[in-house]
């Protein structure tokens, strides 16, 4: 490294010279100021030890062999008082059995008795590249520490032992420990949520497949509060640079105002729905007491408006129906009412019951079910109106001539329910949107199709009650198939 290079840096050490011979002192002095340093003298090591306790300095030239007190008991004294400081050894007894004693002491390099000038920028030059790299790395974990410290999240750090290398202070309020720091405790002696800690050793030993990470709502005490604490626990194992699981990080998110007010909401959807079905089914009957001449002769004209009332508040009134549903499914209710469901005879019963809706429309029904099949542990209700709303959906968007197959069969550890249909089929754009409240396709071709935009959504949240899934593949103008896949009932 040439002198510009040397003097190029953003801050200026402070060096300090201890050598008991004045003509090493003030060369090194010479050379050092030369290179814009500001440089100390101390011709003891006890004078050495003077000035280091009034001051610190970036880098120390330590003679190793001095009178009274040597440069090795210099060497002890500096690293206990001043740990980050760079030290270089010089040393007339340039023997590899002193450097590497140094060395093991702390010394950050050596100098042999006689050096250059140059040799000497040298090694300076080579100390102030690793000192900033210190305050590089200081700097880096002080803002690291700040951030951590500063955010909402409860974060922890473990390492392989469960040990603690890090928890911020929302992490410790989280699982209610009183403690000022947990750094180097084992996570058993103060985290006593057993599912947490159970998470934690379970990403230690995943594999080492990437953006691998456990996440899961835990509910626990509120720590003196009315209410429970809901947490979204996320947990992921970090490796080394072999790929080996070496600790894990673990992020607690409380999310008990947001489940509140997903409680709330659908209290009041389920409040204002239940309110508004019954008035409207009032006047359904009313119409329909209308439409049946109870009332008097009608016009033709006057039918007419009354029959297309009465179609749109029965759709109004489906999907205040809907709405409940989806209130009390989101609630949890349904994972109340459970128990052993024979699929085969449920599947054969729904095809039954929309043969009549099928035949109106033109369209073949075909169902493609084994005998027997495998029970699942299922809300009853549920299940048939998962089935009734594939079933309806595949007449509706199938035009006339087409063909609805149900069919059913074991994909490993679980029951696969398939509804396939012949129709106007849905884009990939459309196929991501089609799960979410009130979406609806909307094209020339099903503009006239009625609709809440609430089925499918239904349909998914009944299936993730029931740890199962659903999934689609369609290509417009070739017909859908959506595939269910509910866990198999076992023992």
């Amino acid at each position: 490294m040439t002198t510009e290079a040397v003097i190029q840096i953003n801050y200026t050490p402070t060096i300090l010279v201890v050598d008991d011979e004045v003509r090493i002192r003030e060369a090194c002095r010479l050379v050092l100021e030369g290179c814009g340093y500001g440089v100390s003298l101390a011709d003891t090591g006890a004078k050495g030890l003077e000035l280091i306790r009034d001051q610190h300095f970036d880098i120390i030239l330590l003679d190793l062999m001095m009178p009274e007190l040597s440069g090795f008991d210099v060497l002890a004294q500096v690293k206990a008082l001043h740990p980050d400081t760079v030290i270089i050894v010089i040393t007339g007894y340039a023997t590899l059995e002193h450097s590497v004693d140094a060395m093991k002491k702390g010394a950050f390099d050596f100098i042999p008795k006689p050096f250059t000038p140059e040799h000497l920028r040298v090694t300076i030059a080579k100390a102030i590249d690793y000192t900033r790299t210190l305050r590089d790395i200081a700097d880096t974990r002080s803002r690291l520490r700040t951030l951590v410290n500063r955010i909402s999240d409860g974060v922890m750090c473990t390492n392989h032992e469960h040990r603690v290398a890090l928890a911020n202070p929302a992490f410790l309020r989280m699982i209610g420990c009183a403690a000022e720091s947990v750094i180097g405790s084992g996570m058993d002696d103060f985290l006593d949520i057993s599912r947490i800690r159970e998470m934690i050793r379970n990403a230690l030993d995943m594999s080492d497949a990437p953006a691998m990470e456990l996440t899961e709502e835990i509910p626990i005490d509120g720590h003196g509060q009315s209410e429970e604490m809901i947490l979204n626990v996320r947990c992921a194992p970090f490796r080394d640079r072999s790929g080996r699981n070496i600790g894990v990080i673990t992020v607690l998110h409380d999310i008990t105002a947001l489940k509140k007010m997903d409680r709330m909401k659908s209290e009041f959807v389920s409040m204002v729905s239940h309110e508004i079905r019954s008035p409207m089914n009032s006047v359904l009957m009313q119409i329909q007491v209308i439409l049946d001449g109870l009332a008097g002769e009608l016009t033709d004209k006057q039918r007419d408006i009354l029959t297309r009332a009465h179609l749109k508040i029965e759709n109004l009134a489906r999907m205040t129906t809907e709405l409940l549903d989806l209130a009390r499914i989101e609630s949890g209710l349904i994972t109340l009412e459970r128990e052993s469901v024979a699929m085969a005879d449920l599947i054969r019963d729904q095809v039954a019951f929309h043969l009549p809706f099928a035949a109106s429309a033109s369209i073949e029904m075909v169902v493609d079910v084994p005998e027997t099949l495998p029970s699942v542990l299922a809300n009853r209700r549920n299940m048939e109106e998962v089935l009734s709303n594939l079933i309806t959906n595949a007449i509706k968007y199938s035009p006339g001539g087409g063909q609805v197959t149900v069919s059913a069969a074991v994909v490993n550890d679980y029951l696969r329910i398939r509804v396939k249909d012949t129709g106007m089929g849905i884009s990939t754009e459309d196929q991501h949107r089609i799960f979410q409240r009130f979406y609806r396709v909307k094209d020339e071709k099903t503009r006239y199709i009625n609709g809440t935009g609430l089925g499918l959504s239904i349909v998914k949240s009944i299936l993730e009650s029931h740890q199962g899934r659903i999934k689609i593949e369609s290509q417009q103008g070739e017909g859908s198939r959506f595939s269910v896949f509910l866990p198999i009932l076992t023992g």
